[in-house]
């Protein structure tokens, strides 16, 4: 089976060699084992915002394929690195070290045991306290309060607490699911959009409790700013939710395949 996994970078080139190694490493090992009847053909995408420090050299050189996209935006970086995936299975996870890695063969090994369509990391569960500052944990704290309350009546997935964590980037997910959900948005926001989309569009949503580690370098997030946008969006989409509702033709969802799990 193919699978791929999608990183984007900026300026990352103090950690995705260190990234792409540990990755490579842990899938080996898995294809050894926990994928020894049908090892998987790991396909690479680093998509590159432009870097001016030789990160895609460094991922080049590490064997990855990679994709420059000039235009800024975790959201299209995301949504560059989809449209050039080739594998059934898509794992993602940022440049900076900071998602684990060498996870991703036994949480696919999960996805395709347990018949999932899309598990997201909890990085709240195990939060290195380094990791994440007070500004960016009481944000992601009020969009997590805010995506329960205002939208309660349409995704049960999240009321019900089942994603702790709506900021993530850090997904296993089958490439099918890519055909049944609305992706739009550039920025930050497409993380929560990703969820709320898939929880919204009948997806089989899991979510699982990671170990999120300090980064490697400088970041590069505005928690304020960011936060604000996230917010931002968060109301937009709600009142567009709202409107399909309304018309009679709400998109479909089915809460009871939703469920948080310990990890695999």
């Amino acid at each position: 089976m193919r699978a791929t996994l999608v990183i984007p970078t900026l300026n990352e080139a103090g950690s995705i060699g260190h990234v792409l190694r540990t990755f490579r490493t842990a899938a080996e090992a898995a294809n050894r084992t926990i994928f020894a009847a049908d090892p998987l053909d790991w396909e690479i995408l680093v998509v590159d915002g432009a870097s001016t420090d030789g990160t895609a050299e460094v991922a080049a050189r590490e064997g990855a394929r990679v994709l420059l996209e000039r235009r800024r935006g975790y959201g299209r970086a995301y949504m560059t690195g989809f449209a050039a995936a080739q594998g059934e299975i898509v794992a993602t996870a940022d440049g900076d070290a900071t998602y684990p890695v060498e996870e991703i063969p036994r949480y696919v090994r999960y996805v395709l045991d347990h018949r999932v369509d899309f598990l997201t990391g909890n990085r709240l569960a195990y939060l290195d306290r380094k990791a994440m500052s007070t500004e960016h944990r009481i944000g992601n704290g009020i969009l997590n309060l805010f995506l329960g309350i205002a939208y309660h009546r349409y995704l049960k997935g999240v009321a019900d607490g089942t994603i702790a964590d709506s900021q993530s980037g850090f997904w296993v997910f089958r490439r099918s699911v890519l055909a049944r959900v609305a992706l739009t948005q550039d920025g930050m926001a497409f993380s929560e959009e990703f969820k709320i989309e898939a929880l919204l569009r009948d997806v089989k949503v899991v979510e699982v409790p990671i170990r999120y580690g300090e980064r490697w370098g400088q970041p590069k997030l505005s928690s304020w700013q960011d936060g604000y946008r996230n917010l931002v969006f968060l109301l937009e989409k709600r009142l567009r939710v709202q409107r399909e509702y309304r018309t009679g033709a709400p998109p479909p969802f089915r809460s009871e395949s939703n469920s948080t799990v310990p990890p695999p």
